[in-house]
């Protein structure tokens, strides 16, 4: 018993043990290496891109693909998650660095001294805040981001996020500094240079989209964007593309990223804190999002909270490696899948190949057209534009669809402040919620022929008792909406001059909060003194705990409880001296 409990703990603390037993066989093995070969493939090309749009030089990139990819796969909960540098959580990151230095090291190198230390600082606060999550096992939070508003989040900064990057394929300059509009002014200021379009830049980047596009249609198992990279870098240096006045990648350090702790800059903490606590749970967000998706594929578990630590810890980790925040990746992530991963070690595999890149084949680089990680960034980032999901949002419920439509327009308004976008479209699902859950629906109930109560509203002809209203209550009793319950109360006692007993049929109240519980007290004498009983029917045992600590129930009265609704009007009938015909709501069989 205590060997097993042992163990237990054991796997815990190093969940990366349920592998062991797995990997002596060779299949698994051999589908292990070939996933991570595969995804590392995509990953070099994609990491590199995405540094650049979270405002740092492309090597950044490759720091980010080795120790937090490796770190995340061995304590998060998935098998196939494939974590790293990811565009949302780039873009958020830039945004929130160069609101405050007043731009990014890429664009400004002379910022890079400051830049650069506070994108590893970044990475520490979101791995911080992700741990702590998963440590206390408080991975419900990210429940506050309902999918509409993830939907309407998504879309709108995949548009942004791509549009970023016209300039580098047109090969002109984004006019405006990070805090100036998105739309009217960066984007617009490109539209109106496209006359200066650089021709070499604008063929290296078209020709690379035409590749990716092709080799998806045509070739989808290949990896498209290593084709299109390592073909545009052969032609960039058999042309001299830089030497043309195209942009190139230029220089890569080679070796490992020097390992060191974090700057901590606590005069500036207060201000990165709220987008370090934003993109940690966009990021999270993201991540078990596609961990989900793939474990219903896989019928493996995934455990949130473990999933936190593992992110936690892959943005911790990277903080002393000169990484800036990473989180899942959905495309990456899907090429793992496919390509037969079975457990966390693809992704360990995945991280040797990036170490060894970053060892002996940074020099190949150098000839790279960044119009070609531009247009790496536009493909990704276009595939995430779902709007059929916002019209599925909308046809759904009207309330999720103006939450992913004012989510849509908020985020693309205030871009690049993404944050913003996504704190709008939160605030703005919570505020619906409580709308909605304010006025739950209440209905007055009639005898059915069939023996059934049902909705008057529906059926008015229903059988009914002057001296009896019955009524159904579809909603929890808390301080929002207990209101509203004694206000349909009281309407229907002055609409039933004649009522005797009131029967709440409570099997849709889930909750009954101190709010709840004081105005029914208040409720019940108030009845009482108008000589009206109030009964409840149906309620579930967590109403009754809180009715019976708080004294309600007997203040009420124990013979004014019933398991069903059938059950409460037979005594209440008995109470009235009534029976036969007189007892129209009773069901016949009664």
């Amino acid at each position: 018993m205590a060997s097993d409990k042992a163990t237990n703990i054991l796997y815990k603390v190093f969940p990366f043990l349920v592998w062991a037993p797995m990997l002596k066989d060779s299949s698994v093995l051999k589908a292990d290496l070939i996933a991570g070969l595969t995804v590392a493939l995509v990953l070099i090309p994609q990491s590199m891109a995405y540094a650049n749009l979270a405002g740092l030089p492309a090597y950044f990139g490759l720091y980010i693909s080795f120790l937090p990819v490796m770190v995340a796969a061995l304590w998060g909960s998935s098998k196939q998650l494939g974590t790293g540098p990811v565009a949302v959580v780039s873009l958020m990151t830039a945004t929130a660095i160069a609101t405050v230095v007043g731009g990014t090291a890429l664009d400004n190198p002379e910022l890079a001294e400051i830049y650069i230390p506070l994108a590893m600082f970044m990475a520490l606060l979101v791995g911080l805040f992700q741990f702590s999550l998963g440590l206390f096992r408080l991975g419900v939070v990210v429940n506050f981001l309902s999918h509409p508003v993830i939907v309407g989040f998504t879309n709108a900064a995949a548009l942004v996020i791509g549009l970023s990057q016209l300039s580098k394929i047109f090969g002109v300059s984004m006019p405006g500094g990070p805090n100036d509009p998105f739309i009217t002014v960066r984007v617009w200021g490109v539209l109106q240079q496209l006359g200066d379009t650089h021709l070499a830049t604008f063929v290296m980047g078209m020709g690379a989209f035409a590749v990716m596009l092709l080799m998806k249609k045509h070739a989808p198992k290949l990896p498209g964007v290593l084709v299109a990279v390592v073909g545009t870098i052969l032609i960039s240096y058999m042309i001299d593309y830089e030497g043309m006045g195209g942009s190139v990648v230029g220089q890569i350090p080679e070796g490992l990223p020097t390992i060191s702790v974090p700057d901590f800059n606590l005069e500036l903490m207060g201000s990165l804190l709220p987008s370090a606590m934003i993109i940690a749970l966009v990021g999270f967000m993201e991540a078990i999002s596609i961990a989900k998706a793939m474990a219903a594929k896989t019928k493996d578990r995934i455990d949130p909270n473990q999933e936190l630590i593992g992110q936690g810890l892959a943005n911790i980790v990277g903080s002393f490696s000169q990484s800036y925040p990473a989180s899942g990746s959905f495309s990456r992530s899907a090429v793992n899948l496919n390509a037969g991963a079975k457990t966390g070690f693809s992704s360990v595999v995945t991280a040797i190949v990036v170490l060894i890149t970053l060892l002996f084949l940074t020099p190949l680089l150098y000839h790279l057209p960044n119009a070609v990680l531009a247009a790496v960034i536009m493909m990704a980032v276009f595939g995430l534009i779902n709007f059929k999901a916002v019209k599925h949002a909308w046809r759904t419920s009207k309330h999720d669809g103006i939450a992913a439509v004012v989510t849509f327009v908020a985020t693309l308004a205030f871009a690049p402040h993404l944050d913003k976008g996504i704190l709008i479209g939160a605030g703005l699902a919570l505020g619906l919620y409580l709308y909605r859950t304010m006025k739950p629906r209440v209905a007055l109930l009639g005898r059915y022929p069939d023996g059934t109560l049902r909705d008057l509203a529906v059926n008015p002809d229903l059988a009914r008792d002057d001296e009896i209203v019955v009524l159904r209550f579809d909603g929890s009793l808390y301080f929002a909406n207990v209101s509203y319950f004694e206000d349909t109360i009281l309407e229907a006692v002055s609409e039933h001059q004649d009522v005797k007993y009131i029967l709440v049929v409570g099997d849709g109240v889930n909750q009954l909060d101190a709010s709840g519980e004081e105005v029914v007290h208040h409720l019940i004498e108030r009845l009482r003194d108008n000589d009206i009983t109030l009964v409840f029917s149906g309620l579930k045992k967590q109403i009754l705990d809180v009715m019976r600590n708080s004294h309600l129930f007997e203040v009420l009265g124990e013979e004014n409880f019933f398991a069903t609704e059938d059950m409460a009007l037979v005594d209440i009938y008995k109470r009235l001296g009534k029976e036969g015909e007189d007892a129209v709501l009773l069901p016949q069989s009664a």
